[in-house]
């Protein structure tokens, strides 16, 4: 065993096994005559029957695997209320770089100045854009910071002496909404939303008074899922406001209001951006993602801890205010997200930005422009970053939602987010964002239009899709007896 001085690795029969930690008091290297101990479930009792295969073999193999699969770098992502945007390579190498990548969330402030400045700076901009007063970085995705922000609300209500117990949510709101509201101790409250696809302050004036001081906050998302804007957002905001209730707005769908509208100024108290939606870091695949929460300045105190500050020297720091509601994630948040997120808008400016939104806004209008004719359109009014289809106009001929998505795989597009929102019977929720070109969309559009055609000529698109590897999937035999039991290989 030896430490190699230049690479500051210990060796082991020529292997490298273990970073030295030399001068750390207490540190010791593990004992190689010591055996380790096993469960024994994961002992073998023979060789691994492995193929016997070149490299080549290996390279072809993994190669044709990943050509299989479909990704935002392949063609366009049409996920309603997911912004499946681009991710720009430079986001990537920023993010990358040595100074970022080899520190450790337990450094002293002193060794890590420039990763809290990041952290400091892209809470300023943060709150700026949305027209509030402080951010937290900590939570790890948007649903965490939906409860990370109704946790803060509650425990402004309970130092405050109130015991409030029941969050109004409208039925435009994204999914999660309620479950983060369970999560963070209140009951619900459903709210209607008009024929035009929007919440009245009618309806949040009547469970005013059916409620009272028991609503803790009205969480609501705007743009809602129906791609609209909530156009009395600041006169329901001063409803909630009399009675000491709160305005949560749900920020996922901030790409189209980036810029040109700012939820501070409606009235809004505390909402949650989704970086990945807004400011292109990656999304899916469980993570790792970020939800950073913008608040109030009646609210700051209770936000999540440790706090980047700035003292009279000019040094950053972290702050633990006695208020907060605690830690939500380890660490400051998923810095690697954060840093992508702040090269994201350095490198955009803020006249980028409110560029970003307009062209959004512009390719979903658009779309929902050339489809008008062959798909039904459950609300009217303008769109902003999505528009909302249904399948109406097919079902007479025996088509559904699920077939129309389906047959778009066959002509190599991914599917929009298909069911969703609720309160659209057979939805198709489309969102293009920014980042595609004309000439893609009218790809997608022409295959839209290609499939309504050839369903208005009765075309019954029973067995699609049929091009994929993975063919048409027996959805219901999987729902009624799906497979739950370890093989013998406990796999």
């Amino acid at each position: 065993m030896t430490f190699d001085a230049t690479t500051g690795l210990v060796l082991r029969e020529g292997t490298i096994f273990e970073r030295s930690r030399a001068g750390r008091k207490g540190f010791q290297l593990p004992d190689p005559k010591v055996p380790r101990v096993r469960p024994k479930g994961f002992t073998r009792k023979a060789a691994a029957e492995l193929p016997e295969v070149s490299e080549l073999d290996v390279v072809r193999h993994f190669t044709r695997l990943s050509s299989w699969n479909y990704a935002i770098d392949l063609g366009t992502f049409p996920l309603g209320s997911c912004t499946m945007k681009y991710n720009p390579r430079i986001n990537e190498e920023i993010a990358a770089l040595p100074g970022l990548t080899d520190i450790h969330p337990d450094f002293p402030p002193a060794y890590v100045q420039g990763a809290l400045e990041i952290l400091f700076t892209l809470e300023k901009i943060l709150a700026k854009i949305a027209g509030l007063d402080a951010v937290s970085l900590e939570p790890a995705a948007g649903a965490q910071g939906e409860f990370t922000g109704l946790s803060v609300i509650r425990t402004f209500h309970e130092r405050h002496g109130s015991d409030r117990k029941l969050v109004l949510i409208p039925d435009t709101a994204h999914g999660t909404n309620p479950a983060s509201c369970t999560l963070a101790g209140y009951k619900i409250a459903p709210l209607k939303s008009s024929q035009k696809g929007a919440l009245g302050k009618e309806a949040v004036d009547e469970a005013i008074r059916t409620h009272g001081r028991n609503i803790a906050a009205l969480m609501m998302t705007n743009p809602n899922t129906l791609g609209l804007f909530e156009t009395q957002i600041a006169d329901i905001a001063e409803s909630l406001h009399e009675i000491g209730a709160q305005l949560y707005m749900d920020g996922a769908n901030m790409n189209a209001i980036l810029g040109v509208a700012r939820p501070g100024d409606m009235g809004v108290d505390v909402m949650q951006y989704n970086l990945h939606k807004t400011f292109s870091t990656p999304h899916g695949g469980g993570g790792p993602g970020a939800g950073p929460i913008a608040v109030r300045s009646h609210l700051a105190p209770y936000l999540p801890a440790p706090r980047v500050v700035r003292n009279d020297q000019g040094q950053f720091d972290l702050s633990y205010p006695e208020e907060s509601i605690g830690k939500v994630k380890g660490g400051m948040g998923n810095f690697g997200v954060l840093v992508r997120a702040l090269t994201y808008i350095l490198h955009h400016g803020s006249a980028g930005l409110k560029e970003i939104s307009h062209a959004a806004v512009l390719n979903a209008n658009y779309i929902k422009r050339r489809l008008c004719e062959h798909y039904a359109l459950p609300v009217e009014g303008p769109s902003f970053h999505e528009v909302v289809f249904s399948d109406a106009k097919q079902t007479p001929h025996g088509i559904k939602t699920l077939q129309i998505a389906k047959a778009l795989i066959d002509r190599g597009f991914h599917p929009p987010t298909i069911y969703f929102p609720l309160v659209v019977s057979g939805a198709l929720l489309i969102e293009p964002t920014e980042t595609e070109s004309i000439a893609e969309l009218d790809k997608l559009i022409d295959a839209f239009i290609d499939i309504a055609q050839l369903v208005a000529k009765d075309e019954k698109f029973e067995n699609v899709p049929t091009k994929p590897i993975v063919g048409k999937v027996d959805e219901v035999r999987a729902a009624r007896t799906p497979v739950l039991t370890l093989d013998d290989r406990g796999q």
